[in-house]
């Protein structure tokens, strides 16, 4: 696909749920075109579809309606081995950082690299090594998850997200266990990503100051698109 043409496009997408035998409409004929190297902001209330929106594109549930195509493939006609080789390839930050608690820093990185299951073993020193750098903890390399502080983890599950060299990461509500300064150099770290690895960055978030570095900026209200702002390529700081 040409460099130009959306890397992520949904197209009249619907997720509903069955809550004790009552349907709950998650998401209500969503259509969105990511391009690449964007970094995509999704902001509104709980319950307002941003996660369930993720979760689509992540290839981890499949809409009631519609179609979320990547990279030109729509994901309802691949098979549960090419979703599963898609979600392997895909970088996923969360907010509980989601670290095994026994493992260095380098360790947590590392296992990423075994999970993608496709990347030379060769490689992993070298990319692990780099990544953890890349997110300022060189001198924390060895330090297990208790020896850090949240936005030092928070970046260790950044560092593991990079290291398979995904095109696209998936961040839900990843600065929402950070305080206000913390959250904000997390942030300013993955708008360097995108500004310098080129991946495109999908992030659902209730933090306000992530508007500040979004290249788009969507709020989701009862499953819908209530407003999309397109802003500068440059932070707006």
């Amino acid at each position: 696909m040409s460099e130009s043409e959306p890397v992520i496009t949904l197209t009249g997408v619907e997720r509903t749920f069955t809550v004790n035998d009552r349907q709950v409409r998650a998401l209500r004929g969503v259509d969105m075109a990511v391009p690449r190297s964007a970094f995509v902001v999704l902001m509104g209330p709980s319950g307002s579809g941003k996660t369930t929106l993720l979760n689509l594109v992540g290839g981890l549930d499949e809409p009631t309606a519609g179609t979320v195509t990547r990279e030109g493939r729509q994901l309802n006609t691949l098979s549960n081995a090419e979703l599963a080789a898609l979600r392997r390839r895909t970088g996923f930050i969360f907010q509980s950082f989601a670290l095994l608690p026994t493992a260095s820093a380098y360790e947590n990185v590392e296992l990423g690299l075994r999970l993608a299951g496709d990347i030379p073993r060769r490689e992993w020193d070298a990319r692990v090594r780099r990544c953890i750098a890349a997110v300022g903890l060189g001198a924390w390399i060895d330090h297990r998850p208790y020896e850090l502080s949240g936005g030092q983890q928070q970046r260790v599950a950044i560092a593991r997200a990079l290291a398979i060299r995904p095109k696209l990461i998936l961040a839900d509500e990843p600065t929402g266990d950070l305080d206000t300064k913390t959250g904000e150099q997390v942030l300013g770290l993955l708008r360097a990503l995108v500004d310098n690895e080129g991946v495109t960055l999908m992030m659902a978030t209730h933090d306000p100051a992530a508007a500040e570095f979004a290249t788009d900026l969507y709020q989701l209200r009862d499953g819908q698109i209530a407003a999309r702002e397109q802003r500068s390529a440059a932070i707006a700081r």
